[in-house]
């Protein structure tokens, strides 16, 4: 477990990733073939019981792993095209150096007809490193995905901007300096380093709330998420050739 994941305790995005996993593998049918792309620990796994899950990775990071079915990069997946009903490629794009040639890849192995969940962060920590490379706005992922001749069927907010501020408060409990040297000596180094012990607790609850409040109402009238969410689908019949990614 990363050292991020770990001090988060309750995440209202990873609620929300969840539920939003779970919707998308109730659409599904039975014995479906599904590839879950970039899969690291397989946490989704058990949403797809009803599948046939086939589960692929690089497995270089330094965390856990569950048993993939292809141990490779996502770019070069070792199947015939058209195999999958659908693919799971949750929180994966932001670690891939070229994500374009990947979406090119899912979109090879992707049934005509098939369809992709995708979820990536806008705003997050680096983590993962050294494979953490981008974040993605909405309009960079329109631009990856019909480039690489997906259709988007719905693009939203992962979370509500109560999600995202509770991660930032959550992030500043546990980051804020409390030594004066971090605030640049002196008397305001003294008195800052004093607000931030006070601060840190309280922004501890703060993040705990707003992580709460996330899940009764995910509110998107202002502000930013921190992470998108894509149902996307391979046309069943496409006038569109999809470019090469050389």
């Amino acid at each position: 477990m990363s050292t991020a994941r770990a001090r988060e305790g309750f995440n209202s995005s990873r609620a929300r990733l969840w539920q939003e996993s779970a919707a998308f593998a109730h659409g599904i049918p039975n014995g479906a073939v599904v590839l879950d792309a970039g899969a690291g620990n397989s946490p989704y796994k058990p949403l797809f019981a009803h599948t046939h899950y086939e589960s692929a990775d690089f497995e270089r990071v330094t965390k856990s792993y569950a048993p993939q079915t292809y141990t490779c990069d996502l770019s070069a997946i070792p199947v015939e095209g058209d195999r999958y009903d659908a693919v799971v490629f949750n929180q994966v794009m932001e670690h891939l150096p070229e994500p374009f040639v990947v979406l090119c890849e899912l979109h090879r192995v992707l049934k005509p007809g098939g369809a992709m969940i995708y979820s990536a962060p806008l705003f997050y920590e680096e983590h993962e490193q050294p494979y953490d490379f981008y974040r993605y706005t909405q309009f960079g992922i329109r631009h990856l995905f019909s480039k690489a001749g997906f259709e988007l069927e719905r693009l939203d907010w992962l979370e509500g901007y109560f999600g995202t501020l509770g991660y930032q408060c959550t992030s500043a409990a546990q980051m804020l300096p409390r030594h004066p040297r971090r605030f640049g000596g002196g008397v305001v180094g003294v008195l800052s380093a004093a607000a931030a012990t006070v601060l840190r607790p309280a922004f501890g609850l703060l993040g705990a709330w707003l992580h709460r409040l996330e899940m009764r109402h995910k509110y998107t009238g202002s502000g930013y998420p921190k992470n998108y969410v894509v149902i996307a689908r391979k046309p069943s019949r496409s006038h569109l050739s999809r470019p090469s990614p050389a």
